[in-house]
This record gives C-alpha cells, structure tokens and sequence, in this order.
C-alpha cells in the first residue's frame, strides 16, 4: 500500500488504493465537528456513500498510515479511520447541512481539482522533458561525429609520418 498526502489550502489529501481520498478525522476537524459526529451523520446516511465514494481502511493499511504520517498510537481512535473519495468529500455537505459544511466542501473539492491539475501538468512536464532529452541526444550524437572529425585532423597533424623523419633537415657538409 502507498499512502502519500499532500496540502491544499491546509487540506490532506492520501493516496490509498489507488485513490485520492480524505480521512474521516481530517474532514471532522475541517468542518468543525468530533470525528465521531461526522461518522454518525454518515452511518445514519450510508445509503448516500457507496464503496465508490467511501472505504473503512484495513487494519494493514491503518497501521501504515500511522507509521508514515506519524499519528499517536495513543490517541483515542477505537475504529479504524474511513476514507472518502472527492465524490465522498461532496456527499458530506449534503449530510451535514450546516453552511460552514457547505462552504468547506467547496473548498475541499478545489483543492481536489487543483491536485489533478498539479498532476496532469507534472505529466506533461515529464512528456516535454523526454522530447527534449531525445533531441538533445540525436544532436549530441552529431557533434560528437563532428568533433571525431576534428580531432583526427589535429592528430594528424602533430604526429610526424614516418617518411618525414627519415628526412634530414638542414644543410649537409661535406668533409
């Protein structure tokens, strides 16, 4: 499992099973409520959160979490956390009903379309760092036939051929 989070405007985002997501506890303390509250709300509402928008994380996958982010195994967490996709995230706002939930849901799914964003722009940063790469190589591979060029015209002309040293230069005297 890999779990990476990011910040958006002070907002967690993981990447578990493949999938960006947000913690129960993380979107609790957004909104304003105990964790607790918020996972009242949702098993009151669960018909609203299919698999697709919401996950409970094993007990694997709990304690990698706990061991990359350093959460305190000593906190008062009993369950393990649930995670919830950007469709997750928007659900929210219609269970908790309050404005200050409805307002930081906004702000919750800009930060998830600003990740996509940094995402598909990375990706063709990577793309044009490749083209660029494999130019650079093509051209490099000429210059280099030129320089070999270059430097055997210079080679030849330090080295003396041998006809030239059994040339004698000078002035011969005869005895």
């Amino acid at each position: 499992m890999f779990v990476l989070y990011l910040y958006f405007m002070n907002i967690k985002i993981y990447t578990i099973r493949g999938q960006r997501v947000m913690l129960d506890e993380d979107l609790a303390r957004i909104y304003g409520v105990e964790t607790r509250t918020l996972n009242q709300a949702i098993q009151r509402n669960i018909n609203r959160f299919p698999m697709e928008f919401m996950f409970q994380l094993t007990p694997e996958e709990y304690k990698s979490l706990i061991s990359q982010i350093v959460i305190s195994k000593r906190g008062g967490r009993r369950k393990r956390p649930f995670a919830f996709t950007e469709h997750g995230t928007v659900m929210l706002a219609s269970v908790l009903r309050s404005d200050k939930a409805i307002r930081l849901n906004i702000e919750v799914v800009k930060a998830f379309v600003n990740l996509r964003r940094a995402i598909s722009s990375q990706k063709n940063i990577v793309k044009q760092i490749t083209e660029i790469r494999s130019h650079m190589l093509k051209r490099f591979n000429v210059i280099d036939r030129e320089f070999k060029k270059v430097w055997r015209a210079i080679d030849g002309m330090t080295k003396p051929n041998e006809d030239e040293n059994d040339k004698q230069i000078g002035f011969m005297v005869d005895e």
